[in-house]
């Protein structure tokens, strides 16, 4: 289906309902995700991939990156899709660049994206969005029930995974009662939540230790010690052995601290490549600020990507954040 000419039609809204009819049409897809994959991405990626199967299609989940072999409890093989004549969806990918090496092959040919980030950057022809769903796999699920598609088990663990690992096991704030219904209606499908939450939240790997180790001593407090920024270097990586999606609890470490309120971790991907995460509590707002650092994200969780030095980077971050702490010293109520 997807279009090869450089002429892009505008991105139009599609509801759930009509997104379902959309997969009911077509039969071959290729599924991408986002590079430096996670859970929600990979779960709703392969959710997608066994509802699509049951009714009788031909899919194909792709990753620009290694897929951490912590999923391989619901990742499997997919299926063999060539290109031409295949329906191109991105699955919790708010922006074409988010899909990595993937980019120059599928970023202009992308038909359907299923997003739950409110910074979409409308890249695709069409779009579901749920900018209340607390993870993309909330839609997927809404998604399956509509197509009347069974859920077997791999698709429950890929949710339960998704929903899990973006919500920060049930805790942050972009959790709703729907989150929890969901969630519960997942149990029904022999998924086994005690030793998911433990290979996702409570498992890690000596090097990652070491790893944790070595970018807590490289914190910086800011702005009365309301902000902090964790730096992870090439050579930190290197030296651990720890790359990908180990390093996201790096982010977690970052909105732990008392009396922070804008956690920063700055990860090099690549000679003065660096990817930012930014976690925040209100009155800040993390996809304001990641907007202005050139990406985008959640209310209370964002990213972006930026070039330069490290210093050049923090200096960046800080002139961004300099206003809004100002602001919320001044009295005002949102930044």
């Amino acid at each position: 289906m997807h279009n090869m000419e450089k002429e892009k039609k505008q991105c139009k809204d599609l509801s759930l309902r009509e997104t379902a009819r959309f997969l009911k049409r077509h039969d071959n897809f290729i599924i991408l995700t986002h590079a430096s994959p996670d859970g929600d991405t990979l779960g709703a990626g392969y959710a997608l991939f066994y509802g699509l199967k049951e009714i009788g299609k031909i899919a194909a989940v792709i990753c620009a990156d290694v897929i951490p072999g912590k999923f391989k409890f619901f990742v499997h093989e997919t299926d063999v899709v060539p290109l031409e004549g295949s329906t191109v969806i991105a699955v919790d990918v708010a922006a074409k660049g988010l899909l990595g090496s993937l980019e120059e092959t599928f970023g202009d040919i992308v038909n359907l994206c299923i997003d739950h980030h409110i910074s979409n950057s409308r890249f695709s022809d069409y779009l579901c969005l749920d900018a209340n769903a607390s993870a993309t796999c909330e839609i997927i699920y809404e998604l399956l029930e509509e197509m009347g598609v069974n859920i077997n088990t791999d698709a429950a663990n890929a949710m339960y995974t998704g929903i899990a690992t973006d919500t920060g096991c049930f805790k942050y704030s972009n959790v709703t009662a729907k989150t929890h219904l969901i969630a519960a209606k997942l149990f029904e499908f022999e998924i086994e939540p005690a030793k998911i939450n433990k290979i996702m939240f409570d498992t890690k790997s000596r090097n990652l230790l070491e790893l944790e180790r070595m970018v807590l001593d490289t914190a910086e407090y800011h702005f009365d010690n309301r902000c902090i920024i964790l730096s992870v270097t090439a050579e930190m990586q290197e030296k651990t052995g720890c790359s990908g999606s180990e390093l996201d609890s790096i982010a977690v470490i970052s909105r732990c601290v008392e009396g922070v309120i804008c956690g920063v971790s700055i990860k090099q991907t690549g000679a003065e490549k660096f990817k930012i995460s930014l976690r925040t509590y209100p009155p800040l707002n993390a996809s304001e600020i990641g907007k202005e650092l050139g990406g985008g994200g959640h209310a209370a969780a964002a990213g972006a990507s930026m070039n330069g030095s490290l210093n050049e980077i923090k200096e960046k971050i800080l002139a961004v954040l300099k206003p809004k702490m100002e602001a919320i010293d001044a009295g005002i109520s949102s930044c």
